[in-house]
């Protein structure tokens, strides 16, 4: 879920520096500064008009971050002997 999420917002962003980019070709402008201005744009827009989509994404990637967290303090603690072997025979 949070793969799709993260790809659905590069996606979003992407298209709105695209729609800018082509609003200003439409006016004539050269595509080297209409690209620059898109993306200069695109930042702050996104942070608006995606709002719901980013806060999705900060907390896949919290919880993410919980559970390798977890997993690597476990990991530690069996390389020291705290807790007992990891297979029994």
């Amino acid at each position: 879920m949070l793969a799709r999420d993260v790809t659905l917002y590069v996606l979003a962003r992407l298209g709105v520096v695209a729609v800018v980019t082509g609003a200003l070709l439409l006016f004539k402008v050269p595509l080297l500064p209409a690209l620059a201005v898109g993306v200069v744009v695109a930042l702050p827009a996104s942070l608006f008009l995606f709002k719901g989509l980013r806060q999705r994404v900060a907390v896949g990637l919290n919880e993410r971050q919980a559970v390798r967290q977890a997993e690597r303090d476990k990991l530690r603690a069996e390389l020291r002997g705290d807790e007992g072997p990891l297979t029994q025979a």
